[in-house]
């Protein structure tokens, strides 16, 4: 096991594509087997495993085995519903709840819902073979559903850490965490590439440097699962890893999530192949496949890709599971009907709330023939194998629901050192270390908030809501500054703002990106807070009254800081560190005398933007010029200058914004209004602030409230959930029907809202309607001109103060129905 690696890059030829609308396989979305690495499962095939296989097949109806490559959410089923649809699999989404009802759940909640599913997926009964269930989830920074549970920091901090030994065990605590909370299956690790900054997953992946990532993947699989060959996995708080997205997922066009990745196979084989033929010698059970498209073909339904290369030349013997109805977007497919995915080589297809339809509509595919039932069989092979090799059929699990597992003292000293390890030092005007003997000043909205520094796929999807008090094991960066500063006799005091009474010798003010994951977190420029500098503002204050500042950075990618850095006396990018903060002030915290603790060691795995614009920034492509450039990174030992820098964004800010469409009192740009004339609109009183919303009165007769702006496709978010939010006051009653639609592309249709502005007039009140409902109801969401668009007739008024897209399914409704 290697305890470092030089930073590595794979030289190749980045050839210019063409544009692709998705369309069916073409000579530029078809693989060459011949041309990838070839490699081998490790572990997973043996004579007697697969004659335990063979026989208990042997003994399954045909309903049972297409069950076993169904995967079912467990806030769309009920243990009970197994004994009409036998599925091989339940996961738990990042905002589906424990049995309990709470998303914010601990230990035993969690333990309670898998037995519960378990229980009746084992129950002995006539004409049912026993087949265990496997329980899956995002365990992507530990296990980070479940409170309480040690939360690491997030792999782009890691890739920084430049440590592939300490991956491996940060693998084993994540795998016994997970153990310990019922599930045996961790969609992890993600081998993403991210080529394009802009991409809102770009905190997943270790690197941009395939090196990193080849020589990441293994340690982490082999973390998670043990070696290969380990037996009793599940018994020895080991769970099954899941090496994803397979493939490109890191390289779409304009770093649109779930978009198309335009480029040469070689180029795809040399960047965004890089780190499964490791992971896969190191035994990974499963592969998912990628929402993604390569050349405009569908990675769900891509055989070449899936069956040729994947199980093919590159000898992968577990099985492949599909993403969140990803099964759907295939050309001729529905979130309930695809046998084309099966056919193209997924085994299990992820159908979180589709479960139903998919399990009648392939088991009838398979009775016409349409799927062959060798292709179900090689599928249902290979299911039991993994479930087989992982222990699942022995009834023992000593560490679930196992008492001092979750948040151990030796797990978050693991976790405590990688962040310390990944810190990157980009400035330094002698500063830092901090004297542990000074009065420190910790300012800035991420200083004492879990919620910024955990970051996204933390407790929810898009780890947003979470306050400190969720965090039982846990230490905020405050926090941990003021252990070590009080070590040392000094003083550290919390102030949010920055003001102060006493002026201190130094100030530590910590910011950065709100909590996102993926669809949300996409951005059209890397500028950090685009036309609302707050963070700039504070740190502007302090140099002027005087203060030292050391900026601590919390992002989940490189941005464009620039006016920030030249307000900073030191700059340290601290990514997104988990629930270990007291990891940043062992390196910023020196001793008593301000000599080091320890030093910096974190290198960039991401090249940093010298522009907003420099969206494709990777070492080696062509017209290649950071700001800081991969693999950089100051320590005590070796320092550095940082000159005045340009604070030209190069970019226009208001490009930024995609989800905001009305907030303080105006259109957020660039969305705009374009109502019908004879609406009547004035400034009033918000629920929070003057002057925060806006009063539109209808006249008698209808007419048309719009918000619109550039074009947006929003079927994804559509997919995962997501609602749009208005914050509303109803005036006066409608005198007729309100509805809710969209502008764009086809739309024929409209959601019935009435019963949303029924009711009290006079009071502030909020709804949130499911994109989804707007789909239902015949609204082309491919092409949205106007997201918010209100028809109604007169008389009849309202305010809005807020208009935007969220993430809360489990409070959001479909007026109407």
């Amino acid at each position: 096991m290697r305890a470092g690696l030089g930073l590595l890059l794979t030289t190749t030829i980045f050839a210019a594509m063409p544009a692709f609308a998705q369309q069916a396989p073409t000579a530029l979305s078809v693989a060459h087997p011949e041309k990838w690495p070839a490699a081998a499962s490790q572990g997973l095939v043996d004579p007697a495993t697969e004659k335990f296989v063979t026989e208990l097949m042997a003994r399954m109806s045909l309903e049972e085995k297409v069950g076993q490559m169904i995967q079912a959410d467990i806030a769309s089923m009920k243990p009970e519903e197994l004994r009409q649809y036998p599925v091989g699999s339940i996961l738990a989404g990042g905002n589906s709840p424990p049995l309990s009802g709470d998303d914010r759940s601990g230990q035993a909640d969690w333990v309670a819902t898998a037995r519960a599913f378990r229980a009746v997926a084992m129950e002995q009964r006539p004409g049912h073979v026993a087949i265990p269930l496997l329980f899956g989830l995002d365990a992507v920074h530990g296990n980070n559903n479940v409170i309480g549970a040690t939360i690491f920091p997030h792999n782009i901090a890691l890739g920084a850490a430049n440590d592939p030994a300490l991956i491996r065990r940060i693998g084993e605590v994540t795998a016994i965490e997970t153990a310990a909370t019922g599930p045996d299956w961790a969609f992890g690790p993600t081998l993403a590439v991210p080529q394009d900054d802009r991409w809102g997953r770009s905190y997943e992946g270790y690197s941009e440097d395939p090196g990193i990532v080849r020589a990441y993947a293994g340690e982490m699989v082999r973390g998670l699962q043990g070696d290969p060959g380990t037996t009793d996995r599940i018994q020895k708080g080991h769970v099954a890893a899941s090496i994803k997205h397979f493939l490109g997922d890191g390289g779409t066009w304009q770093g649109t999530d779930q978009g198309d990745t335009r480029v040469s196979e070689d180029e795809l084989i040399a960047i965004h192949a890089a780190g499964y033929p490791p992971a896969i010698e190191a035994g990974a059970m499963t592969v998912m496949a990628s929402y993604s498209s390569w050349n405009g073909q569908k990675m769900h339904g891509n055989k070449s890709l899936l069956t040729d290369v994947l199980k093919g030349r590159m000898g992968f013997q577990g099985f492949v599971v599909g993403d969140w109805n990803g099964h759907g977007q295939v050309p001729g497919c529905t979130t309930t009907d695809c046998p084309a995915t099966f056919n193209a080589g997924l085994d299990m297809a992820m159908a979180p709330d589709s479960w139903k339809g998919m399990f009648d509509s392939t088991l009838a595919h398979v009775r016409d023939g349409s799927i062959p039932i060798a292709r179900i069989d090689d599928a249902v092979r290979r299911i039991l194998r993994v479930k087989a090799k992982l222990g699942l059929f022995d009834p023992a699990r000593p560490i679930e629901g196992k008492a001092g597992v979750l948040g151990a003292p030796e797990h978050r000293a693991v976790a405590r050192e990688a962040v310390a390890k990944s810190l990157v030092l980009l400035k330094n005007q002698g500063v830092l270390p901090v004297k542990a003997s000074a009065k420190v000043l910790v300012a800035g909205p991420g200083a004492d908030s879990m919620g910024l520094q955990t970051g996204g796929w933390t407790l929810s999807w898009q780890g947003d809501g979470n306050g400190n008090e969720l965090f039982p094991n846990s230490e905020t960066i405050f926090a941990g500054i003021k252990q070590a500063v009080e070590a040392g006799g000094g003083t550290a005091t919390l102030s949010p703002d920055g003001s102060f009474t006493a002026r201190p010798d130094i100030a530590i003010v910590v910011f950065g990106e709100q909590p996102y994951a993926e669809m949300r977190g996409d951005i059209r420029t890397l500028e950090f807070q685009p036309g609302d500098k707050q963070a700039l503002a504070l740190l502007q204050k302090l140099k002027a009254a005087g203060v030292p500042v050391v900026s601590v950075f919390l992002s989940g990618r490189p941005l464009w800081v620039n006016p920030e850095l030249n307000a900073s006396d030191a700059f340290v990018a601290a990514w997104l560190p988990g629930t270990e903060g007291a990891g940043v002030a062992d390196v910023l915290i020196g001793d008593a005398a301000g000599k080091p603790r320890r030093d910096f060691q974190g290198r960039l795995s991401f090249s940093w933007p010298k522009t907003a614009g420099q969206f494709t920034l990777n070492k080696g492509r062509p017209g290649y010029d950071p700001l800081f450039a991969l693999g950089y990174g100051l320590s005590y030992a070796k320092g550095g200058s940082v000159p005045k820098l340009s604070e030209e964004a190069g970019i226009d800010a208001s490009l930024a914004n995609t989800s905001v469409f009305f907030a303080k009192g105006t259109a957020q740009a660039p969305f705009s209004f374009a109502t019908d004339s004879h609406i009547a609109r004035k400034t009033v009183e918000g629920p929070q602030t003057q002057e925060g919303a806006q009063l539109f009165a209808w006249p008698a007769g209808s007419a048309t409230l719009r918000i619109g702006g550039s074009p947006l496709d929003l079927t994804r978010e559509a997919n995962a959930d997501l609602s749009i939010q208005i914050n509303y006051r109803v005036e006066t009653a409608p005198a007729g029907p309100v509805k809710l639609l969209m502008e764009g592309g086809t739309n024929t249709g409209a959601i019935d809202a009435t019963s949303l502005f029924a009711g009290q007039t006079g009071t502030w009140r909020t709804a949130k309607i499911l994109l989804k409902c707007y789909q239902q109801n015949g609204v082309d969401l491919g092409k949205v001109a106007a997201p918010f668009v209100v028809q109604a007739s007169g008389p009849f008024s309202f305010a809005i103060s807020d208009v935007r897209i969220v993430s809360d399914p489990n409070n959001s409704v479909c007026p109407g129905k």
